[in-house]
């Protein structure tokens, strides 16, 4: 990418007054920033950069809602690691939501001046029909704050408008290629961070003393029944294991159609694509995560098959698509050998885990047990709940339920199960799970009929992709967990991605091969 293109994002001062006001604004925060050296406070100092850096963006945002959305995606895979070195400053934890709120007004603002007509999702109306039925559930008399109705809806909704700015972003072939570029190199960064702290431990990337609300989650370590190996489940630049398991489920699926569509498409970064897909794998397999190495296992069963069949019957489109399927296999091959040769003892712990855990002829699987009975006994579960039938309202059970508790001093909760369908019978009772199945029913099929328009051309790989994802998020690991879809990573790109996917479908099959411009609205 050249960094020549970002130039004209960052023109805003074109006259002389303009100037003067910037250059006193640099003098008053340079003297600023030096009292605060002189007083060997780095708290301080480390908050007030954010402060001058959130205004910086900010200004970015409004001057231009792409360059927006660029340092939104850039930001919610940075906050965390400065939310825990921060002590878990809340303020630090809001941020995304307010860039996310003036990159909404930028967009808006910009699309209005334009008079360019919004685009109209399929399933627009069952969406707000399970949105305003949430937005009722928070008024639930059985809740003991709407604090807590608030959080779900944010978790839940916050991030849906960025399905409107992800279709009006890719209105060309350049900048879906951009898009992604971009991504890949975000991937690289999170997942070459948390291959380190897999080998290195906790105490890489992590300060000296964790806040005590996020203490646990970062130092995690897991053990194989029989051998007694121990692994250390890494956080990367996330608060969380979990977090940064969900960020290589996301990525492992985009990296694969992106590298598929570059085949296709003889374009320029393939390396840097299938590098990427090399890297994830490695990470992947370091996070100890059975679920991660199942769900990536199963993405790449399932998207490499669908890519060859969606794939047009001419056979050089045919033979790019059987080299991209070799090329990932043999980046992914190359990455796991490395490992092998320079780390044998980290592999060697992660591989005991999986086989004695997951391989059906072990003693201790739990292949079974955790992929269907535990979760199952936990949905049966939330019937024990005396108010199933009308729930305890919207986020009684959702993530940061110890944030309102501990900061708005509401009486906790104490209400929730370990599935996601049993924990929206928590709060939104059964009618509330049956909108839920329905929207994600409706929004899967939706993604599918984007997809399947894209057979035959070279965005099919693409396409599929999110589309798998899509599928992943709203049904099997929303069953096992609805926080995946709460949180804010899985959700921002679960949105960002289906705007994306349906203006790729409206990209014209018979587009020669030369030319890039999407259709215009």
């Amino acid at each position: 990418m050249k960094l020549g293109t970002w130039g004209d994002s960052f023109n805003s001062f074109h006259s002389s007054w303009r100037n003067l006001i910037a250059m006193a604004l640099i003098a008053l925060a340079a003297y600023g920033c030096a009292e605060l050296v002189l007083e060997d406070d780095p708290l301080r100092l480390y908050s007030t950069g954010l402060v001058v850096l959130g205004t910086v963006g900010l200004l970015a945002i409004f001057k231009n809602w792409r360059l927006g959305l660029y340092c939104f995606v850039a930001w919610i895979a940075v906050e965390d690691l400065i939310r825990k070195y921060l002590g878990n400053n809340m303020i630090v934890y809001f941020a995304k939501d307010f860039l996310a709120l003036a990159l909404y007004l930028s967009f808006f603002i910009s699309r209005k001046s334009t008079s360019t007509k919004l685009f109209r999702p399929p399933f627009l109306i069952t969406f707000l029909v399970f949105f305003w039925f949430c937005v009722i559930q928070t008024l639930n008399p059985a809740s003991t704050s709407i604090v807590y109705g608030l959080m779900g809806l944010k978790l839940c909704f916050l991030y849906a408008p960025l399905l409107l700015v992800g279709h009006a972003l890719v209105d060309s072939e350049k900048e879906l290629r951009r898009f992604f570029f971009f991504n890949s190199a975000l991937i690289l960064v999170v997942a070459g961070f948390g291959i380190a702290q897999s080998i290195l431990g906790h105490t890489f990337l992590n300060p000296e003393l964790v806040q005590e609300d996020i203490r646990n989650l970062s130092t995690l370590y897991r053990a194989s029944p029989i051998s007694g190996l121990v692994a250390y489940r890494p956080t990367s630049l996330f608060v969380s294991a979990g977090r940064f398991q969900n960020f290589l489920v996301i990525s492992w699926i985009l990296a694969l159609g992106f590298g598929g569509f570059l085949l296709m498409r003889k374009q320029p970064g393939r390396l840097l694509a299938f590098t990427t897909v090399g890297i994830l794998a490695a990470a992947s397999f370091l996070t100890a995560s059975r679920g991660v190495f199942l769900w990536a296992i199963a993405s790449a069963m399932v998207i490499a098959p669908a890519v060859i069949w969606g794939a047009s019957w001419a056979e050089e489109q045919r033979i790019r698509v059987m080299r991209a399927i070799q090329r990932a296999a043999v980046f992914v091959a190359i990455a796991l050998t490395i490992l092998v040769s320079i780390f044998p003892q980290e592999v060697g712990s992660r591989l005991a885990i999986y086989t004695e855990t997951l391989s059906p002829s072990s003693p201790t699987s739990e292949l079974g047990s955790r992929s269907w009975d535990y979760p199952l006994q936990n949905f049966v579960a939330a019937f024990n709940f005396p108010r199933w039938p009308y729930g305890y309202g919207t986020g009684t059970a959702s993530l940061g339920g110890q944030y309102v508790t501990r900061i708005m001093h509401a009486p906790p909760m104490n209400v929730g199960v370990e599935n996601g369908y049993g924990q929206l019978v928590i709060e939104l009772g059964i009618v509330g799970l049956l909108l839920w199945i329905l929207l994600a029913y409706v929004v899967t099929r939706s993604a599918w009929q984007a997809a399947k328009n894209l057979k035959g051309t070279v965005w099919f790989p693409i396409g599929f992709a999110i589309f798998w994802y899509t599928f992943l998020l709203v049904f099997p690991m929303s069953f096992y967990g609805f926080v995946a879809y709460q949180d804010f990573v899985m959700n921002a790109y679960f949105w960002l991605m289906l705007g994306i996917l349906f203006r790729v479908s409206e990209f014209p099959k018979d587009l020669p091969l030369a030319q890039t411009t999407a259709p215009s609205r």
